[in-house]
């Protein structure tokens, strides 16, 4: 299958990371988030940036996977920064107590508080990103299901979640060959098209792509009904797996991480925001 139709697909590998349990990487992931999210102190955010660009090195994932995440989350951030600056200019200076302005604009003065402000936050936001990638592209969508269940979420609940994160390369699939079968029937999709063309053209791809997948969720729905899903009250999981001694290992690692986060803010910085203008 195309690079591009595997964007939210598992990516089978044999790695340190693939090998960790479900229940493991969920744990991490919310860890090493927490961490993230905790603390704005840009030293500490950039080395979780750091270490999750080197994990997804070892996870094995290819720019080509995640390039268009990457474009959605990019645009998303940018609009929030924006956005944030012209609803508070000066939030930068009221959170470290002083003001440095090196340019006006509009009648807004710029300074240095606002932008290392703005800046951290941008990479607050960012290293997280790495992580959420790493916990859906090297985990199995049923052994993600398991690990919900194993934290104690419904286990309906959580098989409603695998099977949508296993929907997303077959819709993809099948939009691909829809947009592949319109074009050989002569329907004009590439940008020689205006766009006014190219939209009103694009529904002859999304009305059977809709009702492609309601058709796909009844099939299974009565599958799963035919084989008596939900039931019981508790259900045994095929995928799941045992705790290892590199479970262990990593559960103990990302705890160090998110109590060094903690005692940085507390000991250290004296509060989430690292101030350097003092």
């Amino acid at each position: 299958m195309n690079a591009k139709l595997k964007l939210f697909s598992y990516n089978m590998a044999d790695t340190f990371i693939h090998r960790l349990s479900g229940v493991t990487k969920l744990v991490c992931f919310l860890l090493l988030t927490f961490a993230v999210m905790f603390s704005y102190d840009i030293r500490v955010i950039l080395g979780m940036m750091v270490l999750s660009i080197i994990l997804m090195r070892m996870a094995q994932i290819r720019f080509s996977q995640i390039r268009l995440m990457l474009v959605y989350v990019l645009i998303f951030l940018l609009t929030n920064a924006i956005i944030s600056f012209f609803f508070s200019p000066e939030q930068g200076v009221k959170i470290y107590g002083t003001k440095h302005a090196f340019a006006e604009v509009w009648g807004i003065s710029l300074t240095w508080e606002q932008v290392f402000y703005q800046v951290t936050k941008f990479f607050k936001y960012a290293s997280v990103v790495p992580l959420g990638m790493i916990f859906l592209l090297t985990t199995n969508p049923s052994e993600f299901a398991s690990s919900l269940n194993g934290v104690g979420v419904n286990y309906k609940a959580a098989y409603a979640v695998a099977l949508t994160l296993r929907y997303f390369p077959d819709v993809q699939r099948d939009y691909h060959d829809i947009y592949l079968a319109q074009q050989a029937r002569g329907l004009e999709l590439s940008s020689k098209a205006k766009f006014f063309d190219r939209f009103k053209n694009s529904l002859l791809i999304v009305i059977p792509l809709i009702f492609s997948t309601l058709d796909r969720i009844e099939v299974i729905s009565n599958a799963m009904d035919l084989r008596g899903f939900s039931k019981s009250k508790t259900r045994t999981w095929y995928t799941s797996r045992k705790l290892s001694r590199q479970d262990v290992l990593a559960l103990v690692v990302s705890a160090v991480l998110l109590l060094f986060t903690v005692a940085v803010s507390v000991f250290i910085n004296r509060s989430r925001f690292y101030n350097p203008f003092i």
